[in-house]
């Protein structure tokens, strides 16, 4: 009897499709309805910002830095200050350092309300996208009355940060913490507890401990994975070493459990923003800088753990007010390796899940 063979089909994703979180394109080829081999194909939003430092002096490129993950610009902005500080060897004032963590970790949790509501988005979750974004409002509020900006936020500086939170911001932070649990359990109830999400999700795009490592997977895509490495606590860089804080693990390996490691850190990192606001000292917000930066001849390399994975920035300095080179390890870059191995043998629907679940920003990828 004849066997019946189907004719292999590829399909071009992107790069301009809504559930490619950007300029993403992958060429997809599919065996009937399941994923035989993917191609990713990077580079559409390139913008050479590695090669734009090299004529830019060091305080002028803190503004391109918001322009990698453009969804959490203080982390940007904080790891390439810290890189130039660290090169120079200064030190910033103890309540700059109060004020960078309380920005970073707002960061951190605008970002992963993003990536919730994307993540719902991705896979027809129209509701609880809106819950996710109604509450990210409130963060960028007060990013709004302190830095004057909402997305591309521009607010740290080398030997500190560009100015004093004004008065409400305090207030607004406070009572941003006070309602998070409710608006977490809003979530769960929504989204994460919905049997659509977790036959979604659960079981789909298993991405082994082992595989994770060998790849040199970072961020919550990581520890979703089973393995206990986070930046903050394995190399704590500013005063992370100060702060009583879970890295949150889950060993499911699969899309939901990266998808709910999210709720975890918004949960830990609400828990370092109230420690800071309690020890948080008066004083300066910035070091007293030259106005002309001229880091001395040296080379340095220095990361900070990103809301995709973690972000490195490497400098060369040869005397002058500008990098003679620089380089940028961005996490989602690496963490795209995933993507043509976890999703072979699964379907194109549980394919986009599996995308969605790195959390892509395109700015941060192409550079």
């Amino acid at each position: 009897m004849a066997v019946e063979r189907t004719e292999e089909l590829t399909l071009n994703m992107g790069p301009q499709h809504p559930s490619m979180h950007g300029v993403f394109r992958m060429v997809v080829h599919f065996d009937g309805e399941i994923v035989t081999k993917i191609e990713p194909k990077v580079g559409y939003l390139h913008r050479g910002l590695e090669k734009l430092a090299e004529s830019r002096t060091y305080p002028q490129f803190i503004p391109y830095t918001d322009r990698l993950d453009y969804l959490a610009s203080p982390h940007n902005n904080l790891a390439y200050v810290q890189t130039v500080e660290k090169l120079m060897g200064l030190q910033i004032p103890e309540r700059a350092e109060y004020l960078r963590v309380i920005f970073a970790e707002l960061a951190r949790i605008a970002s992963h309300l993003v990536f919730i509501a994307s993540m719902a988005l991705d896979i027809a979750g129209w509701t609880a996208w809106a819950y996710c974004f109604r509450d990210r409002e409130r963060i960028l509020d007060m990013f709004e009355m302190t830095a004057g900006s909402r997305l591309t936020v521009n607010i740290m500086r080398i030997g500190g940060l560009s100015g004093e939170p004004p008065t409400e911001f305090w207030p607004a932070l406070k009572s941003f913490l006070d309602d998070l649990p409710e608006m977490l359990e809003e979530y769960f109830g929504i989204f994460y507890g919905n049997e659509i999400t977790q036959a979604r999700l659960k079981g789909i795009g298993i991405l082994s401990k082992e595989l994770a490592e060998n790849l040199s997977i970072t961020g919550p895509v990581l520890r979703a994975s089973g393995a206990n490495y986070d930046v903050r606590k394995a190399e704590p860089y500013g005063i992370y070493d100060r702060f009583d804080f879970n890295v949150p693990v889950r060993y499911g390996c699969d899309s939901y459990d990266r998808t709910l490691l999210r709720l975890d850190e918004i949960i830990e990192s609400a828990k370092i923003i109230r420690q800071a606001m309690r020890d948080i000292p008066e004083g300066s917000v910035m070091a007293k800088v030259s106005k002309i930066i001229k880091p001395p001849v040296g080379e340095v390399y220095h990361r900070v753990e990103n809301p995709k994975g973690e972000l490195g920035f490497y400098i060369v300095s040869d005397g002058s007010p500008k990098p003679a080179r620089l380089r940028i390890r961005s996490g989602t870059f690496i963490n795209i390796q995933m993507l043509p191995i976890v999703a072979l043998g699964w379907k194109m629907q549980d394919l986009i899940a599996i995308f969605a679940t790195l959390d892509a920003v395109l700015g941060e990828v192409d550079k």
